[in-house]
């Protein structure tokens, strides 16, 4: 086994062997290096066509023209856009792979190093991934899952149904078909090292290649996202009608990336997974909006899309809430046919039910205020004629009992269907939604809006909008939608009547979509800053309109048009370079030898079913690399699962010490992992975990919080068994002995 020294410094990573390989041109393309500062291979020049080869691929081509009904014109224009489309995903997955690694040094990690950088709800969810392909065969994994005892001992779950497993479920088989094919050929899937770490610390072994579980997996999660990047470029070309309003998506993307994503520092989270088919979704939308029929087969693709997007995320659901009040609030104004919209909600309604089925039935889905607001637009579009002699004769007064109608009708639907479902799991999105706009506040809420990303978002993020022109551009660019938009509009309500409902437009109705949908996501990203993730992108794709004929034609010379939008890229990317060099500079190297002491302690001094609980984030790092069973995990969406960490978080409020550890052998707790920061830090006033406990627990708010007196002596309610820097384990007793 060769041997690779880890620095400090960096300076000493070790190369792999330089190659060079000639695959043949026609049946392989040139293979990647399982890292691409490891590898530097040379391509080979292909040999030139001869002319008779040109000439079959020449009736090939006119073939496919013929068959797309194109021309060899459009033809042409529609390969360059693939071509250049399959450039800027490579050029995507290429940058978040390598800051990944760069902050990570994740090549040079060892198996539990690399488990222990998956923090929180990431380590939570790819220890389903490591469940399924270490099981004896891939159903008695999938068994596993779905009967689960880890997790929330002693109940028996099915993770399946409650956490959007499906990416782990699909990535875990072709992972197991992977290396039984490899393995079959004698194919070598990963190559091996001894790391030296130094500081006095024992070597560990560290593998690169795709037979490395941890690297298969953020490996599809960065070719996922380099796939969303092609799919940018694309709907930029399409809602722009030029590929000039592509290289403006795509660039302002790369300009704006840290507010754009966080796929390069947290892999496994659900909206890696899930985000790149909301943009499919949506492309596929506009396509249709633009349409002036439905063609059956680009709703089928969209009801699919809808699917891979809903199935992962179990916040997707919030998302095309503002989606289809968007297409509600369109439609209102006459910008989408009543029959068209009406495919559009069907095709939601079928996707939502068959997510329901492949969630085994998850009511939480139907009791969602997605699934109430899709009910009610299906009903006030499907018997207009039925209530229309209900809405106000005048136009303006008509839109605004419409949309009343829909938010009243909404709200009452879904609390309706929780009552009759007895769903309770959401109610804290709710609560939260109730703290940003008055004083209301409670255990879980805090939990919440104590993050700093859960907070209103700061105001440097519009200053770093306007630095790379994003913001001033999307601006201009809405102020000339909704400008000619109530030109149109203005027309009708001088009617001052509903005579003419199937009125015509010049402004498509896929652009005022988009204008609402970027006021929504506007409103998401104010309130909760990590909702800026939704608002940033859609910000980047508004932006390819300004180079848009069918908005900026008083530019009379196309020409010139053309070069005021490439003096505006070449000024976007003065701070735009600055920025992601800024990424780039990121050099980091994952080490957390705390943790690792913990965890090394855990697998050699404790029962395999010795039960733990804790803090969150560390509980899900337990459950990876220990196997052993805990209380509570960080996904806080269930509300059996809030009940559950209050009972646990009671270690860090000024209960007695005996309540709170009848409160722990009620969950069969064995161990309790205690850290010490937990009852100190704050990342504001009134948010340390004992002044949150005081909003709960106002009765014993005087009193020293209880971690303060465990933490200097745990007797007698508590044995110390472990200690160090960070983290200190507490055996229970379960019985006292007071001889």
């Amino acid at each position: 086994m060769a041997m690779k020294i880890r620095s400090n410094t960096r300076s000493s990573r070790g190369t792999a062997e330089e190659r060079q390989r000639c695959p043949p041109v026609s049946t392989r393309a040139l293979q990647k290096g399982t890292s691409p500062r490891r590898d530097r291979r040379k391509e080979c020049t292909p040999p030139k066509a001869k002319p008779g080869v040109l000439g079959a691929s020449g009736k090939w081509v006119s073939g496919v023209g013929g068959h797309l009904s194109l021309d060899e014109s459009a033809l042409s224009r529609l390969g360059t856009t693939i071509l250049l489309a399959i450039i800027a995903g490579i050029l995507h997955w290429y940058h978040i792979a390598s800051l990944f690694e760069n902050n990570r040094h994740f090549s040079h990690l060892s198996t539990l190093e690399r488990e222990m950088a998956f923090r929180t709800e990431m380590g939570l969810y790819y220890s389903f991934f490591k469940t399924i392909i270490e099981a004896p065969s891939y159903n008695e994994g999938l068994t596993c899952i779905m009967n689960d005892r880890l997790t929330e001992y002693p109940l028996v779950i099915n993770t399946l149904k409650r956490f959007n497993l499906y990416p782990e479920v699909v990535l875990s088989s072709w992972y197991r078909i992977y290396i039984a094919i490899a393995d079959f050929l004698g194919i070598s899937t990963k190559i091996c090292w001894r790391v030296d770490r130094g500081h006095g610390f024992t070597p560990v072994d560290s593998c690169e290649g795709m037979g490395d579980p941890a690297y298969f997996y953020v490996t599809f999660v960065f070719l996922l996202n380099g796939f969303m990047m092609s799919l940018f470029f694309i709907y930029g070309t399409y809602l722009s009608r030029s590929r000039l309003g592509g290289v403006i998506t795509v660039a302002c993307f790369f300009f704006n990336h840290g507010e754009c994503t966080r796929v390069m520092w947290t892999p496994p989270l659900r909206e890696s997974f899930s985000y790149p088919f909301l943009i499919l979704q949506m492309l596929l939308l506009t396509r249709i909006l633009r349409s002036h029929s439905v063609e059956k087969k680009t709703l089928a693709a969209f009801c699919i899309a809808n699917i891979f997007f809903l199935l992962p995320w179990q916040f997707a659901q919030f998302v095309l809430l503002t989606q289809v009040a968007s297409l509600f609030a369109t439609y209102v104004l006459g910008f989408i046919e009543a029959r068209k919209l009406l495919d559009i909600i069907r095709a939601h309604m079928i996707s939502l039910m068959v997510c329901f089925v492949l969630m085994f039935g998850n009511a939480m889905l139907l009791s969602s205020y997605y699934a109430a607001s899709l009910a009610v637009i299906y009903g006030m579009v499907t018997f207009k004629s039925n209530i229309s002699q209900c809405w106000p004769r005048n136009v303006l007064g008509s839109w605004t009992v419409k949309g009343i109608t829909w938010l009243v009708g909404t709200i009452i639907l879904k609390f309706v269907a929780s009552k009759l479902l007895g769903v309770t799991d959401d109610a804290h999105i709710s609560n939260l939604l109730k703290s940003k706009f008055t004083n209301y506040k409670d255990f879980d809420t805090l939990m919440y809006t104590c993050a700093v990303e859960f907070d209103f978002m700061e105001l440097e993020t519009p200053l770093r909008y306007t630095k790379t022109l994003l913001l001033p551009v999307t601006v201009c660019v809405f102020a000339v939608i909704v400008a000619k938009t109530l030109k149109e509009l203005v027309c009708l309500l001088k009617e001052r009547n509903l005579q003419n409902l199937e009125w015509k437009t010049s402004v498509h109705g896929e652009m005022v979509y988009h204008v609402f949908q970027l006021l929504a996501f506007v409103l998401l990203g104010v309130l909760i800053m990590r909702l800026k993730l939704f608002l940033t992108p859609h910000m980047c794709l508004m932006a390819s309109l300004i180079s848009s004929r069918q908005f900026f034609w008083w530019i009379k010379n196309k020409s010139h048009h053309r070069m005021f939008v490439c003096v505006m890229l070449a000024t976007m990317a003065l701070q735009g370079a600055f920025n992601l060099r800024e990424q780039w500079s990121i050099i980091g190297e994952f080490s957390n030898f705390p943790q690792e002491e913990l965890l090394e302690w855990i697998k050699e001094n404790t029962r395999t079913d010795a039960v733990f609980a804790g803090a969150m984030p560390t509980m899900a790092s337990i459950k990876l690399s220990t196997g052993r069973p805990i209380v509570n995990h960080p996904h806080y969406e269930d509300a059996g699962l809030r009940e559950r960490t209050k009972l646990v978080y009671a270690m860090y409020s000024r209960k007695s010490a005996e309540e709170v550890k009848n409160g722990l052998l009620s969950l069969g707790v064995d161990y309790f992992i205690f850290e010490e920061s937990w009852c100190l830090r704050k990342t504001r006033e009134g948010c340390s975990m004992p002044e949150i406990w005081d909003v709960e627990d106002a009765e014993n708010a005087m009193k020293t919080p209880l971690c303060s007196v465990i933490s200097k002596s745990p007797a007698p309610h508590f044995t110390p068994v472990f200690h160090n820097d960070v983290y200190k384990i507490l055996k229970m007793k379960k019985s006292l002995s007071w001889t």
